[in-house]
This record gives C-alpha cells, sequence and structure tokens, in this order.
C-alpha cells in the first residue's frame, strides 16, 4: 500500500459494557467509523481488558469471545463476535516491535469485551480478523509509546489499529446516578489530554504529571491503549471523534488518526 493507502487508527473510549446492547451517541459514533473507513485486511486491538504479565499477541484462527465482567444481564453474556483470527499478523506484529520480545496466545485469551463491545457497532458483520495486543503491566508509560511508535509501519499493510479504554477511568469514584456527567476533576484531566492530542500527541506522556492524573488515572489499564494511538500518530494531530463523560469518571472520549 501506498502512504496515501495508510489505513487510519483510533482510540475508542469503551466505557459501561452495556454500550454493546445499546444505541446513543457513543455507539453511533463507533458505527460511523466503521463506515467511514476503507475495508482492513485486519484490525489489531489495544484493550485495556487484557492487562498482563508480558507482551503477547493472539495467535489462534477462531478467537473465542471472552465475557470478562460479571453482575450483567444474561442479554450481555450471550453476546458473540465471531470474527476470525490472523496467526500470520501475530509474526508481522513481533516483527515491526523488535527487539522487544512478543509472545503468541494459541489458547488462552481472544476477544473481551474492551474490544467486541466497540467492534460490534463499527464492523457488526465480524468477518474481518481480529488480532489483539496484550498491555504489558511491568513497563513504562514510555515503553507503551515507542510500541505504538513502532506499529506505525502495520498501518500501511492494511491493518486498522484500534486502541480500547477511556481517558479517565476511576471506578471508585463512579456515580451512576450521574449520567451525562463529569466531576470537575475528570473534565480538567480531559480537557488537557484533548489539548495535547490534537496538536502534539507524542507529548501525551507528560499528563502524568497532570495535578488531575491520580484520580483520573488510578489504574494504568484503561489509559494505556491511548499511548499506543499517540504514538503512533507522533506530530499528526489526532481529531475528536465523540467526548463526553459518564457515571462522573468515566470518560467517553474518543480519536481518529488519518
Amino acid at each position: 500500500m501506498t502512504t496515501a493507502q495508510r489505513m487510519p487508527a483510533a482510540f475508542l473510549g469503551h466505557g459501561n459494557p452495556m454500550n454493546a446492547l445499546e444505541r446513543n451517541r457513543y455507539t453511533e459514533a463507533w458505527r460511523s467509523f466503521g463506515e467511514s473507513v476503507p475495508a482492513p485486511r485486519a484490525i489489531l486491538v489495544i484493550s485495556a481488558h487484557w492487562y498482563t504479565n508480558a507482551t503477547v499477541v493472539t495467535g489462534m484462527s477462531a478467537p473465542r469471545t471472552i465475557h470478562d465482567f460479571y453482575g450483567f444481564p444474561q442479554e450481555l453474556f450471550d453476546v458473540e463476535y465471531p470474527a476470525p483470527g490472523m496467526p500470520e499478523l501475530a509474526t508481522e506484529v513481533a516483527d515491526a516491535v523488535s527487539p522487544t520480545w512478543v509472545g503468541c496466545d494459541v489458547d488462552s485469551w481472544g476477544i473481551d469485551h474492551g474490544t467486541w463491545s466497540i467492534l460490534l457497532h463499527a464492523f457488526p458483520e465480524a468477518r474481518i480478523p481480529v488480532v489483539q495486543l496484550s498491555l504489558n503491566a511491568f513497563k513504562t508509560f514510555d515503553h507503551h509509546l515507542e510500541l505504538g511508535r513502532k506499529l506505525a509501519a502495520l498501518r500501511d499493510s492494511g491493518v486498522l489499529i484500534i486502541g480500547s479504554g477511556n481517558i479517565v477511568h476511576n471506578l471508585r469514584a463512579v456515580d451512576f446516578s450521574q449520567a451525562g456527567f463529569g466531576f470537575d476533576w475528570a473534565r480538567r484531566f480531559d480537557d488537557a489530554a484533548r489539548d495535547i492530542l490534537t496538536t502534539s500527541p507524542a507529548e501525551i506522556a507528560a499528563l502524568d504529571g497532570h495535578s488531575d492524573f491520580a484520580l483520573a488515572v488510578p489504574t494504568p489499564d484503561h489509559y494505556l491503549p491511548l499511548l499506543y494511538i499517540a504514538g503512533l500518530a507522533q506530530d499528526e494531530p489526532l481529531k475528536p471523534l465523540v467526548d463526553g463523560h459518564e457515571a462522573g469518571s468515566i470518560s467517553m472520549a474518543s480519536y481518529t488518526l488519518g
């Protein structure tokens, strides 16, 4: 593929798993995104919900649908997203990020809800191969940002790269009576992230010095997928796709690249 045919990329704020079953302004934005991109050869997703002790990529030909949550209606547990895998993409990912070691998982993971809850809307037919890349819990923010930068080459071979998480994700502070509302500190942090992402994404790592960082990012899992997309972008500004807050302490902001 030529540079002009380079696949886009996106960070999608996935939020409540029930978004998989609902139609709202967030899911409509994901649907519009899926309809607007050229048909990918495969989709590589960095999901907040595969946060583990190593850097691993799924390499099975038929990944299972993982229901990694509890306390939700049976209807959500019945969801299946039967997209095929693409074992050869695991090798391409490993080559792209070399010399960083990347393991290949052929039987333990699959497609988790951080991935299928958005792909159900963006690519509802589940025909495009889907591969997931794990988040290594033992690595620094700079490491994840650099891996994102190295993955950029895959965009030139027809791979759509998606980071799925939430810029602000504090479950201890959630107030489910506050639909469509964000606490002051959540909005401040989201605004600071937008300022960087829409001007110079490669500088996103500096956000860990923000005064609201500890509240906005009490654990790194939902924040790290953003670093991969910022790494892909480098100095190319990201474009807001949809924004908003839920339950006070969850940002639903999503961004696209290219």
